[in-house]
């Protein structure tokens, strides 16, 4: 799991340039401006298959973590999240 670490760490050091929440990553793919999508291994299959689908349609690197709350938490929100995209 080394990648998710890497993974937790990218996602902390670009706060200012994510787009959280599976809604707003789906949106941000589809309109150009993800340049990496981070996926929580724990959150909903049927959610999470629907983002690294489109990513792997839309050639976006598609990176898995092991839990949707740490994954919240380091994007500094008091929620899990399923899915973050980090901006172009």
């Amino acid at each position: 799991m080394e990648d998710a670490l890497m993974s937790y760490e990218k996602v902390a050091q670009v706060k200012a340039g994510l787009i959280i929440g599976t809604k707003q990553t789906i949106k941000a793919m589809k309109n150009g401006e993800a340049a990496e999508v981070v996926i929580a291994e724990d959150a909903d299959q049927h959610i999470t298959n629907k983002v690294s689908r489109l990513a792997n349609e839309y050639n976006i690197p598609c990176y898995r973590v092991e839990s949707k709350r740490k994954l919240g938490q380091v994007c500094g929100i008091d929620v899990s999240t399923a899915a973050v995209a980090i901006k172009q």
